[in-house]
């Protein structure tokens, strides 16, 4: 879906125009091929790096060409599709207007278009400033739901099972593809604060650089959350196999325990003469006989603390 909005100083909210004018930012959503060519024919983007966005494992880069600049980065998905946790984003900016250009509905994108965050189409830099702002925030909110669940499993760190170990996983596999996501985004973002890629007054030149600090707190959050979470499934797998352990050491002093009185026990179910088979006590010589070593097998295994 193809819409184009537009608001100048002059507007008091942001509307939806029926066609491209100087000032308009076009937002796409699922793009058709006609939709794209309609976008390249009218802008004259470049068709190549246009057809990119449709590819949706596309990694954040930029581009510069015949004076539009392309910026690919990648937002946190607030709906898990087919365990992917980013999606891709294309931001074009051109002299006089503004292209985004999304395979799915990028629901902080409501904050603009709603008018809850004002903003202004023909200020192309403080749009683009803007945007940017709500995908960091989206990405620290994430970051901050995923804190929370990797104290709370450390905090029942004795308890950990089979599924707690799957959600670690899971959150180690969501963090990397944040941190694969913000890192070159950051690159090029602190590229764009030297001015050879869009025009920044100095109020913009500012931001732009608030923004690199608040990328780089994103990710630096995000790796140590990852260090956090890696730290927790090295405990885990050491308790985990510390259980098992225990649980054959048990077992084997167990069978150790059930197997010398069986022995003893079958000897004397031999059909063989036998010491004291004619003696009416020799079945409580056998069964005391049997309990002295089952004691002195326990105390031993006591005494080196298997069990």
């Amino acid at each position: 879906m193809l819409t184009y909005y537009f608001r100048s100083v002059k507007d008091d909210s942001l509307k939806e125009v029926a066609e491209a004018r100087s000032g308009v930012w076009v937002h796409v959503v699922g793009p058709t091929e006609d939709e794209l060519q309609t976008l390249i024919n009218t802008f004259s983007l470049d068709e190549d790096i246009i057809e990119d966005s449709k590819d949706f494992y596309e990694v954040p880069r930029m581009e510069k060409t015949a004076g539009t600049t392309y910026f690919f980065t990648r937002y946190p998905l607030t709906d898990k599709q087919q365990g992917n946790y980013t999606s891709p984003l294309l931001i074009v900016m051109g002299e006089s207007f503004v292209v985004t250009i999304t395979l799915n509905k990028i629901e902080q994108f409501d904050q603009l278009l709603s008018g809850k965050i004002s903003v202004h189409t023909t200020q192309k830099s403080q749009l683009f400033i803007q945007i940017i702002n709500i995908l960091t925030n989206s990405y620290d909110k994430e970051l901050l739901r995923l804190r929370k669940g990797v104290h709370k499993d450390r905090a029942q760190l004795q308890n950990i099972g089979i599924k707690e170990i799957e959600r670690l996983v899971n959150y180690e596999t969501v963090l990397n593809s944040m941190i694969d996501s913000l890192v070159p985004t950051n690159t090029w973002l602190q590229q764009v604060t030297g001015g050879n890629y869009m025009q920044l007054y100095q109020e913009d030149l500012e931001e732009m650089e608030d923004l690199v600090i608040a990328n780089n707190q994103v990710v630096n959050s995000a790796r140590s959350i990852m260090k956090t979470v890696q730290n927790i499934r090295s405990a885990a797998e050491a308790i985990i196999t510390s259980r098992l352990n225990n649980a054959f050491r048990i077992l084997t002093v167990l069978t150790i325990l059930m197997t010398v009185p069986l022995v003893i026990s079958s000897l004397y179910g031999m059909n063989v003469p036998l010491p004291f088979q004619d003696s009416p006590y020799t079945f409580y010589f056998v069964v005391l006989i049997n309990l002295v070593l089952l004691v002195g097998l326990s105390y031993f295994f006591r005494r080196k603390r298997w069990f």
